[in-house]
This record gives structure tokens, C-alpha cells and sequence, in this order.
């Protein structure tokens, strides 16, 4: 029996059926028949579709070996064979499905969370829910759209508190706006409601005697954990940990500890990952790991400038801020470094370490890095603007003038700060050349959209000043 059926006709969450099938996508995983292998786990999800532990974790361990070892994205005919079914468990193990295949692909991991929300299947709504979370946290740029989906998934399983933060981070990314800060409010509430009818065997007025407990109780639940919740959750999380010692618990430790944004914390979760790398020789600890140096770092960035802001004429403070930034710098192209090596055909991992490049001013490393990212759709544009930027820095000029245009015309929108980057690129390309004509004409046209938009009053000052126009 295959995965590749048309119909799934059990649904009904028998374990001991499953178990075969689980323990055989082991073997085969061993011997590194994975898509053998994701066809059993497909088999024995599809009669335990909430086997988070026996099933969903382990496929998702070995989806990520396939994809260090080469293993190929998901063909154009496995995507039409999985893009839709009758049922939402269906739906749930199509999606499963490819992102086994394309495990970094977030969008397949998406569509799985909807259709497990949909089908009821919490345990497993809330594992692939923790793991869009964390992935979405851990990029440079988090997707406002994830955190709104996750909120409302959290929210829809009544899993209160993790609705509670992914509102928050969503917050953080739209501060302005309105609805998102009532949502928070309503959360919140729901939350406090919850933990009341948890902690009061009964109705939630009993748990609450009077305003002031009330108050305390949303304050304790609140997205903004006070320090002793978050020691409450390391405190269990080192509990889980040391009755499963399994990476995943790793994780969970190492997260918990991050809650309290503090170096000694951050430190501690460092050594942790990197103390089960040796033991499981499981990489995603060590990249895990990375990310938190890289979190830390850049809040050591962050201070060190504040501090220079405060004191612009300090020398000191500008040699604290200048070291901090090559430290970060060069920790970043490390860690993408090791990414690359052992997740070769990522293509956003390509892309991220071609900008590193960049950044060091690697130009002739980071330019073919940056071409091969641009076959992923999402990077597609970042990265031909930053070809157009390396070609820019090695004194090509022409040819970031042809990679600019191009990226221009194959760029939709034509308001936001990408395509105000994009011309600005392309102006001082132009301007380099030789062609003030040309670059006058972007630089104005980019002033007309933002007036304030980096240097571009004086660029447009200084040509006109010329008498080119």
C-alpha cells in the first residue's frame, strides 16, 4: 500500500496498526532509502495521525538528513498527486508529504498546520504550530502573515499562551495597528480565564475573589513574561528533559532559556545544544545553537550603538561599536558557512550566506551563491539587487545597471522600500557611468515617493547644481 492512494479511508488514530509501519520507515531511514522511507511514516500517520512522537518527529529527523545528504524537492507530479484531498487529514499528511521532501519550504508547513486545525488533531497542530514559530522567529526577516496564522491556529486549539506570544510578535512587527493590539487584549483574557478554571477546580469567578488577584493573574500570563514565569519554564522544560533526553527536549530548554534575553542565559543554551551535537551528531542542535550566538551578538550590536548615539564623539565607544559589528559579521559567515556544507541545495540558506559574503566584502565569493538563490522565488528580487550591488562594489557598473533594470521590470510593485532600493541601486550605477541623466531621473522620481528616502535630496541637488538638467 502506497501514500500515492487515492482515498484515506482510516482515520480512527489506531496506534497499534501504525507501529509497523513506523518501525519499518527506521530501517529503511537506516540505510538511506528516505523516500521509501516517508512513504511508511505517510502510512502509519495515516492511522495515527497524532503520533507527534512516533511519527510526525521522526519523519521530520529524517527529512532533514535527506536534504544534508542531497535528496531532491518534492517533482512537479508529486505536487499535483498532493495538492488537495477530500479531508483534512488528507489535506494534512499531502502537505506532510512534500515538506518531508522540501523540509525548509514553510509554506507546505503552513498547509499543514490549517488542515491539522481542521482536523482536530491538536497534538499535532501544536508540534508543526512550535516549529513554524521558531522558524519564522529565527529568520532575519520574520513574516507578519505566519504570526497571524499562528495566532489564530494557537487560538482555535485554545492553546492561550502560545496564541498570546505569536499576537505579540505580530505586534512588534505592526505596533500601529489596532486590531492586532485588541486581538492581544482578548487573548490575554482568554488566557486568564483558562489558567482561572485550571487552578480552581470549577467556575472561573470562584478563583478570582476580587480585582486585585484578578490584575495579578493577567499580568502573569501576559506575552512579556515576568522573569520568575520564565525560570518556571526552564525549571520544567529541564524536568521533561531529563525523563526524555531527546533532542527535541534540547530544544525546548534551549528556547525556554532564551525567554529571558539575558547573555548568561543565552550562553548556557549554547552549551547545552552544543553538548548534544557531540552526542546525537544531529546538526540542526548546532545550527540551533548558531542562531542563538547570532541573537546575542546582535544584541551586543544594538548596545554598543545606543551607547555611541549617546556619546557620538567617543572614541571608545566607537571602537566598542565597530568591534562588536566585526565580531557579529564574521560569527554570521561562519555559522552560514557550516549551514551550506551541511544543507547543500537550501537554496535560502545560499542566499543568506551570499549576503554574508557580501557583507565582508567577499563580492567574487558571494556572486555565484547569490545567482543560485535567485531560483527561489522568495529571494528572487533580494537577490539580483544584490548582484547588482556586488557587481556595483567590484566597479562593474554596467553590469549592475543590466541586473538592476532587470530586476526592476520583473518587480510588481513598484512603492515599497524594495523598489525605492532598487532604483536608488540603479541611480548611482547610472551615476558612476557617467549618465547623470539617467540617474537624475530615478533619483527624482524616488524623492517624489519619499522625500526623507536615505540621500537622494542631496543626489538630485548636487546633478542639478551641474547643469546636466
Amino acid at each position: 500500500m502506497s501514500f500515492m492512494a487515492d482515498i484515506i479511508e482510516n482515520n480512527n488514530d489506531d496506534f497499534s496498526k501504525a507501529v509497523p509501519f513506523f518501525r519499518r520507515a527506521e530501517e529503511v531511514a537506516a540505510t538511506d532509502n528516505f523516500d521509501y522511507a516517508i512513504d511508511m511514516f505517510i502510512e502509519g500517520l495515516q492511522r495515527a495521525p497524532d503520533a507527534v512522537e512516533q511519527g510526525h518527529k521522526p519523519l521530520r529527523h529524517n527529512s532533514l538528513i535527506r536534504q544534508a545528504k542531497g535528496g531532491k524537492k518534492p517533482s512537479v507530479i508529486d505536487k499535483m498527486r498532493h495538492s488537495r484531498g477530500k479531508t483534512p487529514l488528507e489535506n494534512m499528511l499531502s502537505a506532510e508529504y512534500l515538506l518531508a521532501k522540501d523540509p525548509t519550504n514553510l509554506t507546505y508547513a503552513e498547509q499543514m498546520l490549517k488542515a491539522a486545525v481542521s482536523g482536530g488533531l491538536k497534538k499535532t497542530a501544536v508540534w508543526i504550530a512550535d516549529l513554524i514559530f521558531e522558524a519564522n522567529r529565527a529568520i532575519e526577516k520574520p513574516s507578519l502573515q505566519t504570526f497571524l496564522l499562528l495566532k489564530d491556529s494557537y487560538a482555535s486549539i485554545e492553546e492561550y499562551a502560545k496564541a498570546v506570544n505569536a499576537c505579540g510578535f505580530a505586534c512588534r512587527l505592526k505596533p500601529d495597528d489596532a486590531a492586532l493590539a485588541d486581538d492581544f487584549k482578548n487573548l490575554t483574557a482568554n488566557l486568564t480565564m483558562q489558567k482561572g478554571k485550571y487552578d480552581g477546580d470549577g467556575d472561573f469567578r470562584d478563583s478570582i475573589k476580587d480585582r486585585e488577584s484578578q490584575e495579578k493573574l493577567q499580568q502573569q500570563q501576559a506575552v512579556i513574561k515576568s522573569v520568575d514565569f520564565r525560570q518556571q519554564a526552564i525549571a520544567e522544560a529541564r524536568q521533561v528533559l531529563a525523563a526524555d533526553n531527546s533532542p527535541q527536549n534540547f530544544f525546548k530548554l534551549a528556547d525556554a532559556m532564551g525567554e529571558l534575553q539575558t547573555d548568561d542565559a543565552d550562553k548556557e543554551a549554547i552549551k547545552l545544544l552544543n553538548d548534544a551535537f557531540e552526542q546525537f551528531k544531529d546538526f540542526t542542535l548546532k545550527r540551533r545553537a548558531g542562531e542563538i550566538t547570532l541573537r546575542m551578538l546582535r544584541r551586543s550590536v544594538r548596545k554598543a550603538k545606543v551607547a555611541l548615539e549617546k556619546n557620538p564623539s567617543d572614541n571608545k565607544r566607537r571602537d566598542e561599536f565597530a568591534e562588536a559589528t566585526k565580531h557579529l559579521l564574521t560569527t554570521e559567515l561562519e555559522h552560514y558557512r557550516l549551514c551550506i556544507e551541511n544543507y547543500p541545495t537550501d537554496l535560502r540558506l545560499k542566499y543568506e550566506y551570499g549576503v554574508r559574503l557580501m557583507r565582508n566584502q567577499r563580492y567574487d565569493e558571494a556572486i555565484p551563491y547569490l545567482q543560485e538563490a535567485r531560483k527561489e522565488p522568495r529571494h528572487k528580487i533580494s537577490s539580483m539587487n544584490k548582484i547588482g550591488l556586488c557587481f556595483f562594489m567590484k566597479g562593474w557598473f554596467s553590469d549592475a545597471v543590466d541586473i538592476l533594470k532587470q530586476a526592476i521590470e520583473e518587480y510588481e510593485i513598484k512603492d515599497n522600500d524594495i523598489a525605492k532600493d532598487l532604483r536608488y541601486n540603479l541611480a548611482r550605477a547610472y551615476e558612476q557611468q557617467g549618465n547623470a541623466e539617467e540617474s537624475l531621473e530615478l533619483y527624482r522620481k524616488i524623492a517624489q515617493l519619499d522625500y526623507s528616502y536615505k540621500d537622494v535630496r542631496a543626489r538630485v541637488d548636487r546633478l542639478r547644481k551641474t547643469g546636466q538638467q
